[in-house]
């Protein structure tokens, strides 16, 4: 895993090939989250792939939290990229309904359909 100057971990599990996403642009994405509890894989809490639904944003809009936006960014369509979220770049002290606990880090596996 790579750690970027904000603390987002990052790992990339396959490149994609073509342009890489870059803010301004809309993106396609497969995506599922999990809790991240003492560095292991916790609870599912959401998957555009069970749903078979890609999810779509502008990257670097602030449509998303901003864990996604610095995340996703250079990932390359067909590319699958794992994403360890720390709370500063997800939902901090609020949480997210009854879902995501305050001050949660969250996991996800992100892959990139199209940008």
């Amino acid at each position: 895993m790579k750690t970027t100057p904000s603390g987002l971990q990052y790992e990339d599990v396959v490149i994609g090939e073509g342009a890489a996403a870059e803010a301004g642009r809309r993106v396609l994405v497969h995506y599922t989250g999990w809790l991240y509890i003492e560095g292991k894989k916790g609870s599912k809490f959401d998957s555009s792939k069970d749903r078979n639904e890609p999810f779509d944003f502008a990257l670097g809009a602030g449509e998303v939290i901003r864990g996604w936006d610095e995340g996703v960014a250079g990932m390359k369509p067909g590319g699958k990229r794992t994403l360890v979220i720390p709370p500063s770049l997800a939902y901090g002290a609020r949480g997210a309904g009854r879902v995501i606990p305050p001050n949660a880090t969250l996991l996800f596996e992100v892959e990139l359909l199209s940008a």
